[in-house]
């Protein structure tokens, strides 16, 4: 798989700075105390001197440069290694080949995380669709089954986009796995997701997020963090669900809320990142929440994975032959009964 390359970008803003050099300082600390009074081995005293010259770099102005066309690396290749020392244009062979291993493993490994389609909890069936812009995605896609026969739902999304965004992805995904052995409620998840995501992100990183509960009856518990609004498709209409709270990330000591709704039987819930609702055309022109509610009605009778596949191609037809710039994401959850 061949690396998906953004647009270079140098190591300029302030936080971005800030968290590289704490990682070199951390990195080279370690390093000094591993080798402390022995003689260490060769690679090892190696990296150290990368560390150091990095640092040198740092200070004098020029970290961050690509030492081949003096252009900015990409900030999301210095996140992921801050000691890379060229652009993707200006890689040796052997470079590129490591690089590709390691994008083909790390989509191996996402792709590893996403819920398997079908059915989602009692009464309910389920349907998505991922596909990254590039090698990986900071879209967040999940579904947990809980021993009572409900289920938790969500999806969300990452800023920006390729490694640095999927490495967040997997935190997030790591976070409400190991918190729903805490809580099922909801508004008790996010809360407490956002306050582990903040303190663990660097503060240019946020999520939007939908997180919802699926109850046997068509009971719906659902918290949306500044996510496009999910749509409920009811017997002729659609509805939107509106946020009850910021994206996570933006303040730590921040609260949630959820609001409750019942579908009946045949009723769906659709999600989806901006990857649809902001797609482009070749106009520029946007598809739209309102686009998209505008042809769910009647459709309703279709099943999850034909609803999944509908929209789609209804998506895709608007934007005719505009490439597509962004990860790209679609759930639906549908009650049977």
């Amino acid at each position: 798989m061949a690396p998906n390359a953004p647009d270079p970008q140098a190591s300029t803003h302030p936080v971005l700075d800030a968290v590289l050099r704490q990682q070199l300082l951390v990195r080279r600390e370690k390093l000094r105390t591993a080798l402390s009074g022995t003689p260490g081995p060769e690679p090892l005293v190696r990296l150290l001197q990368e560390l150091d010259a990095a640092l040198e770099r740092m200070e004098a102005g020029t970290y961050g440069l690509c030492e081949t066309c003096h252009e900015g690396i990409e900030s999301e290749r210095l996140l992921a290694d801050p000691l890379c020392r060229n652009c993707l244009d200006h890689l040796s062979a052997a470079e590129q080949r490591m690089l590709e291993r390691d994008l083909d493993l790390a989509f191996q490994i996402q792709t590893g995380l996403l819920p398997r389609p079908g059915r989602a909890a009692a009464g309910w069936t389920m349907a998505y669709h991922y596909e990254p812009a590039g090698p990986v995605s900071g879209d967040y896609c999940d579904l947990i089954g809980l021993e009572d026969g409900s289920g938790l739902f969500l999806l969300g999304d990452v800023t920006g986009k390729g490694v640095a965004a999927s490495l967040l992805m997997a935190h997030l995904h790591a976070t409400f796995r190991s918190l729903t052995h805490t809580t099922h409620r909801v508004d008790e998840l996010v809360t407490r997701a956002n306050r582990i995501f903040c303190e663990g992100t660097p503060t240019s990183h946020f999520a939007t997020l939908v997180c919802g509960w699926l109850g046997r009856d068509g009971a719906v518990e659902i918290c949306n963090a500044g996510h496009p609004y999910p749509l409920h498709v009811q017997e002729g209409r659609v509805s939107r669900i509106e946020s009850t709270g910021l994206p996570l990330g933006l303040f730590c000591d921040g609260a949630y809320t959820s609001r409750r709704l019942t579908l009946a039987p045949g009723d769906s819930l659709v999600l989806y990142s901006d990857g649809l609702s902001e797609s482009l055309n070749e106009s520029s022109e946007e598809y739209g929440i309102d686009r998209l509610a505008a042809w769910l009605p009647g459709r309703r009778a279709l099943a999850a994975p034909e609803l999944v596949e509908g929209l789609l191609a209804e998506a895709g037809r608007f934007r005719a032959r505009a490439p597509r710039t962004d990860d790209l994401t679609v759930m639906v959850l549908r009650r049977e009964a």
